[in-house]
């Protein structure tokens, strides 16, 4: 059977129809923020026609609004912002739409409503005023009632819908003023549900991310706060290492805050507990015959304990210090952690008491301060100043080194031979004493 030559070439004429028609139709570009293909911003040309249609129904929406007819406002913005989308009209229109749904509709409806407006047109001069909107209906729907006009009305939102509401809002501005307050939110809402450690990982990523505002300090203390309330219903003991932690980095990084008292209130607290833990070890230790472990607890007792805690770690020390002297001495520091010197509890009624230093000898304990200006210090004089002699005292010699010597104590050269012996003569009417031995000569 033989083809028509219609039928041979029908495939050519229909492709060259369609190239035909795309080229005479004017190109396009895919919308970014719409998520939708079938959304494509027209030419500048046709822009301009797209702005004019969409500012006379504007005005038009604006009228029935101004009006009290809501429904018909309503209609003409939802029109508006599926006609023309982008146009500066289609983004106004999609702002009055969301401030309608949030005064007649229900809170998450109002909230994805102007998320449709956040997402599809951020660079609105609106986009702030939207995010702050959504801040009023997260905090609404925090508190559990909704405003419509002067009124409260109750409505009840799931907790994870509101935190949801709150992330949304740091991931619209996340450097904006509503960022720390959404954090601060949510860990408000864990801490309320007795959520510990979500609460306390919320409150840290207000105090991380946002170090410089009012709610990074409130946070802290937050988080000192309620590690110390766990550690009053638990043994933990990292409990109370993190509320004292983060109590001191309040009190350091707010020293004229307006919770200082409070906080140094319970950091007393934290201290009295954590003392009172070392001294139940200390004396457990005690009992068990292990001196230098409790020797350790207890002077961990006396650093962070209250005066009641510490007279009695005192005297449970020097009770250990008497029956094993020896196991106190061994109780080393160990690295990361102080050791209290042992003091005597009766110092003045001790035999080798003999009273504080003398003026003089405090003085002479004390370590010399190094000089820092000119105070009237002589230098060293370069030469030596003639000295006196006393009488008698000859100088010695140039360059000698030996002190100087008295005449009269300098010996002869030549030694002097003592004088031969005479005896005395003897007296008138005595006898003769004959000569000793050794002086009688042999006879010849």
């Amino acid at each position: 059977m033989m083809k028509s030559p219609f039928t041979i070439r029908w495939p050519m004429l229909l492709a060259c129809a369609v190239s035909c028609f795309a080229l005479a139709t004017p190109t396009f570009a895919i919308w970014p923020f719409s998520g939708k293909k079938d959304k494509v911003a027209p030419m500048a040309n046709e822009r301009e026609m797209q702005e004019s249609a969409a500012a006379a129904m504007l005005a038009e929406a604006r009228l029935a609004h101004n009006a009290g007819r809501t429904g018909k406002a309503q209609d003409l913005y939802q029109a508006i912002v599926k006609k023309y989308p982008f146009t500066q009209s289609g983004a106004e229109a999609s702002f009055q739409n969301a401030l309608i749904v949030r005064h007649v509709g229900k809170m998450d409806a109002a909230f994805d409503a102007l998320q449709a407006f956040i997402t599809s047109y951020q660079d609105s001069p609106r986009f702030s005023e939207a995010v702050e909107k959504q801040f009023e209906i997260a905090e609404e729907a925090k508190g559990g009632k909704k405003q419509s006009g002067l009124l409260l009305i109750p409505m009840k939102l799931n907790t994870s819908d509101v935190i949801g509401f709150y992330e949304q809002i740091i991931k619209n501005a996340p450097f904006g003023k509503f960022a720390p307050l959404s954090q601060f939110s949510i860990a408000e809402i864990q801490q309320d549900m007795k959520e510990k450690d979500k609460a306390v990982a919320a409150y840290q990523k207000v105090v991380e991310n946002y170090p410089n505002t009012s709610q990074a300090a409130e946070a802290q203390f937050r988080i000192g706060s309620i590690s110390n309330i766990a550690a009053q219903r638990s043994e933990d003991a990292s409990n109370l290492l993190a509320a004292r932690d983060a109590l001191r980095t309040y009190i350091a990084a707010n020293p004229g805050g307006d919770r200082k008292q409070e906080t140094e209130m319970i950091l007393r607290q934290v201290n009295t507990a954590e003392a009172n833990q070392s001294l139940n070890v200390a004396k457990f230790y005690q009992r068990t015959g292990k001196t230098p472990a409790a020797a350790i607890y207890l002077n961990e007792a006396l650093k962070y304990g209250s005066p009641e805690v510490s007279a009695e770690a005192r005297t449970m020390l020097a009770e250990l210090a008497a029956a094993d002297p020896d196991g106190v001495a061994n109780a080393k520091k160990t690295p990361g952690q102080d050791y209290t010197a042992l003091t005597a509890q009766n110092l003045k009624s001790r035999p080798e008491y003999v009273g504080p230093l003398a003026p003089e000898l405090t003085r002479l304990t004390q370590k010399p301060k190094m000089r820092t200006g000119d105070d009237g210090f002589m230098p060293i004089p370069l030469q030596e100043p003639t000295l006196p002699l006393r009488p008698g005292i000859t100088a010695p010699g140039a360059g000698s080194l030996l002190p100087p010597v008295p005449e009269m104590e300098k010996p002869a050269l030549l030694p002097v031979p003592p004088a031969p012996l005479v005896p005395p003569a003897p007296a008138s009417g005595t006898l003769p004493v004959p000569p000793p031995p050794s002086a009688v000569k042999p006879a010849s």
